[in-house]
């Protein structure tokens, strides 16, 4: 074991230490060890233990801990420590710019044990309220995340979103310039919309396929490495794979078809319409007897039949969203007053009414509305509604589900309100029986409106809580409660694997952006693009309702 090693091993166990704050000398005991050990001038390791205790710095005690490492290549003691700490909680400490003091806060005061916790509460703005945070902090940890993430080759489709049209729109512009300009289009799995992109695809079709393969050398700011003949990569400075496909332009649109849907959707339609060559996809699916299927939707489920019997969705667009629901301001953790938030809904967004649902009382961490602060709240949004109108501030809370599913508030509060979303914010460990009874028992409430973010997901770091979605979706069926689709690109949440069973179901979805700052209205958009992907339509989503008819659905609902 070479000495690096052993002294980032004992600098770790001086970090973890700290965070379950042992003994102040103790710890630094431990660290000074690590620094010594690191600066040795020769290995440390084939020593003896008695040898080991001479070196200048450690002792009897540390010597001990060296020589257990370098024996048994494990720490007893860190072992044990580890075990008692959240892994990522861990993997914190390995992130520059956050030592083990703000790591406690961000643990023991915050609650947050994951990297994509952590990420959230930044997006949040809930780490400058912390002892010891700032603004500039809490960016410079979030920038730190994102780039522990790309490090990890995954990410979320809105990281991707920008770069992908740019690049496109770059690339198209500057093969436009030769002769015979190719096509070029976005593939793969950032056209089907999906969640998380590991790779972003490009097709590019050509009469002349190698002299476009030499010219691709010189398209700046990438360097597009050769795989195979009319296959090539290349890295973004974020960590994003590219791979460019070049076909011949009589092929390319059978190639983009190809690469956009996935393995299954694409061998069914093709065993239809047969291998050839085609003036547009729409031709494909004509041939095969189909409509035109979205590429959003070419996932291999049950789309083929749907377009066989005439029965696709009309899919929702950002045009057809009327309002915004399941929003935060100053009231709680949010960055901006509640009338800045309705401001710009009304003059920027053009939207018609805005829902406001602060965090409730047991999210302390969050500043949560007390039954006093909720009189008061609602008093503001009366006056605002006066002074907006038409435009249509909505009274509604974020009320926490309780460990037995129960609300935060009484029922004497939760009938002020206009509508109540309700979501599991703690004691996220639940096993998939009592996680299931206990959102049951939420829906089942009379105030329950919406059902918030129902897995608690944060995508690329905390998978949801294990439930039982049929049972879920079926209660809220029964009950008419609408589910969430929460748009924050973290979260898109409820997934849109299970949109169908519950439009099936008849329960309406909301595509709520849980906007924290007015910039947050926009992952409205992130939020429709994967409804799309669930088969969500305008009629069926409970925010493209206009003020009329969602008033009337909010006054039939109490």
């Amino acid at each position: 074991m070479e000495n690096k090693t052993i002294a980032r091993t004992l600098r770790l166990l001086s970090q973890v230490m700290e965070l379950h704050k042992e003994n102040t000398f103790k710890i630094r005991t431990v660290a000074n060890a690590a620094l010594k050990i690191d600066k040795l001038p020769y290995p440390i390791k084939g020593k003896t233990l008695e040898e080991i205790a001479q070196i200048d710095g450690l002792g009897k005690s540390m010597s001990s801990k060296v020589w257990e490492l370098i024996s048994l290549g494990t720490l007893t003691e860190l072992q044990n420590l580890i075990d008692k700490t959240p892994e990522g909680v861990i993997e914190m400490l390995g992130m520059k710019g956050i030592g083990p003091k703000k790591i406690v806060v961000i643990w023991k005061d915050l609650g947050i044990e994951t990297l994509g916790e952590l990420y959230y509460a930044c997006n949040e703005n809930r780490l400058i309220e912390a002892k010891g945070f700032g603004l500039k902090t809490q960016e410079e940890i979030k920038k730190a995340i994102e780039f522990k993430l790309a490090a990890e080759g995954k990410f979320l489709y809105a990281q991707a979103e920008h770069l992908a049209y740019s690049l496109h729109a770059d690339l198209a512009l500057w093969l436009n310039n030769f002769e015979n300009a190719p096509l070029v289009e976005i593939t793969g799995d950032f056209r089907r919309r999906c969640e998380i992109i590991t790779e972003l695809d490009i097709l590019v079709g050509t009469d002349l396929p190698d002299e476009t393969a030499e010219k691709l050398r010189l398209f700046e700011p990438f360097e597009f490495v050769k795989e195979d003949d009319y296959t090539y990569h290349a890295l973004t400075s974020m960590g994003l794979k590219i791979r460019l496909f070049l076909s011949k332009k009589a092929d390319f649109y059978t190639q983009w078809f190809s690469l956009t849907g996935n393995t299954e959707h694409v061998t069914a339609v093709l065993a239809l319409a047969g291998t050839g060559t085609y003036a547009s996809e729409a031709e494909i699916y004509a041939k095969a007897g189909l409509d035109y299927i979205e590429p959003e939707l070419r996932e291999g489920t049950n789309e083929i039949e749907l377009a066989r019997t005439k029965q696709l969705p009309v899919l929702i667009t950002d045009e057809d969203l009327k309002g915004t629901l399941h929003n935060h301001s100053t009231w709680s953790d949010g960055v901006h007053t509640l009338e800045q938030m309705a401001v710009y809904c009304k003059d920027e967004l053009k939207l018609e009414y805005l829902g406001i649902c602060d965090h409730s009382r047991s999210a302390v961490y969050a500043n949560g509305l007390n039954d006093q602060r909720v009189y008061a709240q609602q008093k503001e949004i009366e006056a605002l509604n006066i002074k907006l109108a038409p435009f249509k501030i909505f009274k509604g809370i974020e009320s926490d589900i309780l460990n037995d599913g129960s609300l935060d508030y009484s029922d004497e509060i939760l009938k002020t309100f206009d509508f109540v979303v309700a979501s599991v914010h703690s004691n996220l460990r639940m096993d998939e029986e009592k996680a299931t009874a206990r959102l049951i028992k939420a829906i089942e409430n009379p105030y329950t409106t919406i059902l918030g973010h129902p897995t608690g997901r944060l995508l690329l770091s905390r998978k949801g809580y294990p439930i039982n979605f049929e049972k879920v979706i079926d209660a809220c069926a029964a009950n008419k409660v609408v589910i969430e689709i929460n748009a924050n690109p973290l979260r898109l949440d409820l997934d849109w694997r299970w949109h169908r069973y519950a439009l099936e179901k008849g329960v309406l979805l909301s595509i709520n952006p849980d906007a924290h700052r007015m910039e947050g209205f926009k992952d409205m958009h992130y939020g429709t693009l994967v409804a799309r992907k669930g088969g969500l339509s305008a009629k069926q989503c409970l925010n493209a309702f206009n003020l009329t008819d969602i008033t009337e659905y909010f006054r039939n609902k109490k």
